[in-house]
């Protein structure tokens, strides 16, 4: 396949960890110029530093993506840095999984959410829409989730939050066709993200599985102790049961190695055996 990624300046929010650095990562080594985004700011810098040591070209800007004015920041560093903003990736967020009932222990983070992962989201398209028409092309990608995809119990305020991105996404494809692309990721659950850090209450994921909870959590059981067949977590094998940060990168990294004429506008990204039903 060609390679698309080569010269384009990325912008990427939550940068230093996760998805976000993966993808700094594994565009800069395909080319790319990575304007990388995050609140932490020293966690930051050592990622940028060891990308620019294997050669990328990185630079790292300390952002609050719930601040309007550090947004515009952002990507205006972006175009002293590099000359352009090709891609924007809204990629920081948080999941305070958690029921209704709640409430009490759970207000405060779920304030967060709304602020990061929908103010954040829009903040960040905002930032770049300007320049991107400007340039004439661009390309947005907005990280959702498969819990964007149905309501169910213990996901309210962030599958919400979620399903904004989605929507943010669709209204602005569709009033800046032939400027801006826009793609829409929904991943399943990735452990190995930090995510699962910020969820409130662990009893919340019962939604996500549905039919599927009892034998789910058998799983994670085993996981947990260490005694499970090899195959659950060989991403060769169809009964892979939770999807890798690394794999997840790479299926975002294709969606801007493309032609500017072609977009993936919308992907779900899964392991083969996962137990969650959205």
């Amino acid at each position: 396949m060609e390679n698309y990624v080569d010269e384009k300046v990325i912008v990427i929010t939550g940068a230093a960890g996760g998805f976000g650095q993966l993808v700094g990562e594994k565009a800069a080594a395909m080319g790319a110029r990575i304007v990388a985004a995050d609140v932490n700011a020293q966690a930051l810098v050592d990622v940028v530093a060891g990308i620019n040591e294997r050669g990328g070209s990185t630079i790292a800007i300390p952002t609050d993506v719930t601040d309007r004015k550090q947004m515009r920041s952002l990507a205006a560093a972006a175009v002293d840095e590099f000359g352009s903003l090709d891609v924007m990736i809204n990629n920081a967020g948080t999941m305070p999984m958690a029921f209704y009932a709640d409430h009490e222990i759970a207000a405060e983070a779920w304030d967060r959410c709304i602020d990061i992962n929908l103010k954040g989201v829009l903040n960040g398209i905002n930032a770049a829409h300007d320049q991107m028409i400007k340039q004439g092309r661009g390309h947005v990608i907005n990280i959702s989730s498969i819990v964007a995809n149905a309501p169910v119990a213990g996901c309210a305020v962030y599958g919400a939050t979620k399903a904004a991105v989605v929507f943010l996404s669709e209204a602005l494809r569709v009033e800046s066709q032939g400027k801006i692309k826009v793609t829409i990721v929904r991943p399943s659950g990735v452990p190995s993200t930090g995510l699962n850090d910020t969820v409130i209450n662990p009893a919340s994921g019962v939604g996500i599985m549905g039919q599927h909870a009892s034998a789910a959590n058998e799983k994670f059981a085993a996981l947990q102790s260490g005694q499970y067949p090899a195959e659950w977590m060989d991403k060769d094998h169809i009964e892979y049961f939770l999807l890798d940060a690394p794999t997840l990168a790479e299926q975002i990294v294709y969606a801007i190695n493309q032609p500017w004429g072609v977009v993936i506008s919308d992907i779900t990204v899964r392991a083969s055996g996962e137990s969650f039903i959205l």
